[in-house]
């Protein structure tokens, strides 16, 4: 599914997909779910793409939901766009970078719950108003954002219909750093492009390790150990190794 309304690009290994919206403050729809589950779907197929960015245009990441298009055609089943797009983005074996530029409302901020690396431009807030809709929390936030900022701070923006800004997301946790608003896509881009260049593998394992979930300290030393020993004999540490040796930048398109 494509739309005009979502643009998916490439920038060498790096794939961008952006909302793109801006007179209706990004807010999606049926059809831009769609889209956005489709590219996810390809990043995953495609041995070339390592990262995924996705940001918005104008002075929003997105508003949420359309409520008009979501009213007309409310998300019935596992097929639905939202729900596949969600569950590609929650799944995402590749890392997921996060742009947030201006409002990220509803699903804009449950979203980044999902992202590995998530930045933020000086204008930004984050709000998930789900209850002042009479509706509840998605995407499994209700588990997640208590988990990232605490139950308090989470309970004020469930039950309260809060919002937090750029400084105070990033002292919160749900943002790795903020960037002056024209800065902030090229700083996430550069980031994003130097994890491309990293051991594809290792970097996707590290991030199946990470999201694991809750387990014993010996459970995760075991999980651990075993992926380790599959990295020793992997032709990335030999790359990396032989890089070091030579001085020079490992090149992990010769050992995939």
């Amino acid at each position: 599914m494509t739309t005009n309304h979502v643009l998916v690009s490439r920038d060498g290994a790096v794939l961008t997909i952006i909302m793109n919206r801006p007179d209706k403050k990004n807010a999606l729809t049926g059809a831009m779910y769609g889209a956005m589950a489709d590219a996810l779907a390809s990043a995953a197929s495609d041995t070339s793409v390592r990262v995924v960015l996705i940001t918005g245009t104008g002075d929003a990441f997105t508003a949420g939901n359309d409520l008009g298009d979501f009213v007309d055609a409310p998300p019935t089943g596992g097929d639905s766009p939202v729900i596949r797009f969600l569950v590609a983005l929650s799944s995402a074996s590749k890392p997921v970078v996060a742009a947030v530029n201006g409002l990220a409302v509803g699903v804009g901020t449950t979203m980044l719950l999902h992202c590995d690396l998530v930045y933020a431009g000086h204008s930004a807030t984050f709000s998930v108003p789900f209850v002042n809709l009479a509706l509840v929390p998605e995407a499994a936030s209700s588990l997640l954002l208590p988990r990232r900022i605490g139950h308090a701070r989470a309970a004020e923006l469930f039950l309260l219909g809060g919002r937090l800004d750029a400084r105070q997301a990033e002292a919160m946790g749900l943002v790795a750093a903020v960037f002056d608003d024209d800065r902030l896509v090229d700083e996430a881009l550069r980031r994003a492009r130097a994890l491309a260049t990293k051991a594809p593998t290792a970097v996707r394992a590290t991030k199946a390790l990470m999201k694991r979930g809750d387990e014993s300290v010996a459970d995760r030393m075991q999980a651990e150990s075993e992926l380790f020993r599959l990295q020793l004999k992997s032709s990335e540490l030999k790359e990396a190794i032989q890089a070091f040796r030579e001085k020079r930048a490992p090149n992990f398109d010769k050992a995939t």
